[in-house]
């Protein structure tokens, strides 16, 4: 039995696993949910990979609160390379209950598709890991290391703080980050480029109280309006970012998005255009882009007729590969203060940053993955950039310089990760299962 029919011959296990984990309700935010949600899933982790034969797996507490799941497995090589598995238990808040057509934390197959808040971002790649080692049973051909942490979705930064402070207990030769996901259903991927972040909270204040708008208004500045002011300044016309003193004109040098096919992966109307003056592919993953999270002001119901004295919005900046976090908290924070109408005061406060990310692609590790996924999925694979963040491949970076990362997972455009309705597609996890297990023994030089 080959490889491929070891993980076709496990399915129904990793479905069974898959739904015990899902039904663990494992945010970490205890104003959401209890903090033993999270200690279950970090026992089922660990309990899940004693039983794949890494005998040491213990629970280390980061400085976030948080546990991470660290093990290793000795190949019997002593000279084999080593290999770090990584992926997260933590999962995102369920948000609208109303929107979700099945349980958030039931398991639930529909339309050939496994749904439940996780199934895909990261519990799916949990269960893909097991498949993998599973698949190879006792003859496992490099050493393994693993680490699965417990709060990346609250981005509170334990496992970046952890990283350095414990670099011995998992260097490693190559880095699976599996966290990301393929191009389509079918299609594999590895993610090889991503943005870095920053967000900060913007507060206008123009008026010590609220005021008639009859009896001042006109003469008197609106805190609101100044910053919608403000934020207008942020997009050109044709949907630019436009924060000064950052380069808005990069392009991607890799695969392309195609546009129908972004447009039907994000839900975009047909009638609506997509924005910016680059391809999908710049303006995603070679190009800074400022998205308002949120507004605070008067709700419509509840506002009376009265002159706002102060806002505040929440901004989440994403920055490409080449840009430094502190050089564009600067550039944005002078650039909203500098638009600011009218003389209000304006306070920029920052929540978070993370640096961007890009890999080197030249070396052993992607080559074994590159062979892996064409025998696992019939085609070759594709090198992607993504839109998002993960800090932590910048502290791998830093932490290990010579270790090769890759990053991939069973999310694709489907899995609506983050959202309601949030689902995985089995093949996807028993592809990728295949081609972590090819992957090992290309790797190790024994396939």
């Amino acid at each position: 039995m080959d490889l491929s029919e070891r993980v076709a011959e496990q399915m129904p296990r990793v479905r069974s696993e898959l739904a015990e984990l899902v039904a663990i309700p494992s945010v970490a935010d205890p104003r959401q949910f209890p903090p033993e949600a999270c200690a279950q899933a970090a026992r089922w982790v660990a309990d899940a990979f004693r039983d794949v034969g890494f005998a040491d797996v213990a629970l280390h507490r980061t400085a976030d609160g948080s546990d991470a799941v660290v093990g290793s497995r000795p190949a019997a090589d002593p000279g084999a390379p080593t290999v770090l598995l990584y992926a997260h238990y933590d999962v995102q808040p369920p948000l609208d209950d109303a929107a979700w057509r099945t349980p958030p934390f039931a398991l639930t197959e529909a339309g050939g598709r496994w749904y439940g808040r996780g199934a895909a971002d990261c519990k799916g790649n949990i269960l893909m890991h097991l498949a993998a080692l599973r698949a190879l049973g006792d003859d496992v051909p490099v050493h393994l290391r693993l680490v699965v942490e417990g709060s990346e979705e609250q981005g509170t930064g334990g496992l970046e703080d952890f990283v350095p402070r414990n670099a011995d207990l998992l260097r490693a030769d190559a880095v699976l980050v599996c966290d990301t996901g393929d191009a389509a259903v079918g299609v594999p991927a590895v993610t090889v480029s991503l943005r870095g972040m920053v967000n900060v909270v913007v507060r206008v204040d123009a008026l010590p109280t609220e005021l008639h708008s009859g009896m001042f208004g006109g003469p008197a500045p609106d805190a609101l309006a100044a910053l919608i002011a403000v934020l207008a300044s942020l997009r050109s016309a044709d949907g630019d970012t436009t924060v000064r003193g950052l380069d808005h004109g990069q392009t991607w040098p890799g695969a392309p998005y195609d546009p129908d096919t972004f447009r039907a992966d994000a839900q975009v109307p047909p009638g609506e255009a997509l924005l910016g003056s680059g391809t999908v592919s710049d303006m995603l993953w070679a190009r800074p882009a400022l998205t308002v999270l949120g507004i605070d002001c008067p709700p419509v119901v509840g506002s009376t007729a009265a002159i706002v004295p102060r806002a505040a919005a929440r901004l989440n900046l994403r920055i490409p590969p080449g840009t430094a976090p502190a050089d564009a908290l600067a550039a944005l924070t002078a650039h909203v203060t500098e638009a600011a109408p009218w003389g209000v005061a304006v306070t920029v406060d920052v929540e978070a940053t993370g640096s961007p990310f890009r890999a080197a692609t030249d070396g052993p590790a992607y080559e074994a993955m590159r062979t892996a996924m064409r025998e696992a999925f019939g085609r070759d694979m594709v090198l992607l950039g993504q839109g998002g963040s993960i800090p932590l491949c910048t502290v791998f970076a830093e932490t290990y310089p010579d270790a090769e990362i890759l990053l991939l997972g069973v999310e694709e455009p489907q899995a609506l990760i983050h959202a309601p309705n949030e689902s995985v597609d089995p093949r996807e996890i028993e592809r990728l299962a295949t081609a972590e297990a090819l992957f090992l023994q290309r790797y190790a030089g024994r396939g």
